[in-house]
């Protein structure tokens, strides 16, 4: 009995010998990428923090996609997304989301590029388009899909009010706002219609308007898509792979 008994005895402590093992190792790597996530996006938040000027408690919601530690050692991060409220990039204000894809670990090299949104409320809006000559953002209202505001065209020395509504958009890196509708004295109009009325002085108002502000934001953004969501106004942009790493694309890029 003795004899029979030790090995099945020997054989059940190698088995628990090797389920203990093996579940330290998965301790261990559970240990391992919690760290390495740790790690990643604390070093992001703080570059983030540094490069875009931010304030130190600024409240940044940093991801990364999948299992950080096996991308880690494979030198590239496959998806990275960082997000903020009120972050003030050159003259836009709002609420900042940017996804990069292929991001290296170590500097010197480029990311595979990706996207960035920014959302901007009405009032945050109205400070944007503020920049516009003669458009009197203190009116401009958001409602999907488009976006309004009320003017004043004179004719023969009287000032008559004008509703306008428009279509924000993007064109060559511009911010655009195309009028598409007008309510004179209670009446909705076309552009023709308004041009026959107040002739060459509806000139102005009928026409698309952009506004560059390329040269207020990292010459890696370019803007790609302005719309109306909701009560908020979404700008989106691409992101070159190479500002992670090239300083010309860091620097601000520029109009015209």
């Amino acid at each position: 009995m003795t004899d029979a008994t030790t090995p099945r005895r020997r054989t059940g402590r190698w088995v628990a010998a090797i389920i203990v093992v093996v579940v330290l190792l998965v301790a261990a790597a559970v240990a391992a990428e919690f760290i390495a996530r740790s790690v990643v996006t604390s070093t992001v938040r703080s570059l983030v923090v540094t490069n875009v000027g931010l304030p130190d408690d600024q409240d940044i919601d940093v991801q990364v996609a999948g299992l950080v530690l096996p991308q880690v050692l494979g030198g590239r991060l496959d998806e990275v997304t960082v997000a903020s409220d009120d972050v003030t990039l050159g003259p836009i204000t709002g609420d900042v989301r940017v996804d990069l894809r292929g991001v290296p670990v170590s500097a010197g090299s480029a990311a595979d590029g990706g996207v960035a949104s920014v959302r901007l409320d009405q009032e945050q809006l109205r400070t944007l388009l503020a920049q516009l000559p003669d458009l009197p953002a203190g009116t401009v209202e958001v409602a999907a899909p488009d976006v309004t505001f009320e003017t004043t065209l004179t004719l023969f020395g009287i000032g008559i009010p004008v509703g306008v509504t428009a279509t924000p958009g993007a064109a060559e890196g511009d911010l655009t706002i195309t009028p598409t509708g007008f309510q004179v004295a209670g009446n909705a109009i076309d552009a023709d219609t308004l041009r026959g009325q107040f002739g060459g002085v509806a000139d102005t108002l009928v026409q698309t308007r952009g506004l560059c502000i390329a040269d207020r934001l990292p010459a890696g953004l370019t803007l790609t898509s302005a719309t109306v969501q909701g009560q908020d106004l979404v700008a989106t942009f691409d992101v070159a792979g190479g500002i992670v790493s090239d300083p010309a694309l860091q620097a601000d890029g520029t109009c015209g």
